[in-house]
């Protein structure tokens, strides 16, 4: 099993501290993604109120990390799509023996 470890980090004026079993840097820049979210949504003119934008900043998170799975799904179906083709064409210039 792995260790866990205690991070401290502030975030929206408020001071948090996480068990987790990756590494303090590894919380450290999930931490400066959210900041990052907060900040581009307080650019756009978003809410000032913390919980509002805690709450934008996850469904913005959570975009991304929907929209990065489905062009992941999307670039393997292409993978394996071009695989099968390559096979096929191996398959007529050296057919298997």
């Amino acid at each position: 099993m792995s260790k866990t470890t205690r991070v401290e980090f502030s975030l929206l004026g408020q001071k948090y501290t996480i068990r987790s079993e990756a590494t303090p840097e590894y919380v450290r820049h999930l931490v400066a993604h959210v900041e990052k979210t907060i900040r581009q949504i307080q650019k756009e003119g978003g809410p000032q109120d913390p919980q509002k934008l805690a709450v934008l900043a996850a469904f913005y998170i959570a975009d991304e990390l929907f929209r990065g799975r489905d062009q992941s799904r999307r670039v393997e179906g292409q993978a394996t799509e071009r695989v099968g083709a390559l096979l096929e064409l191996l398959d007529k210039v050296a057919p298997p023996s």
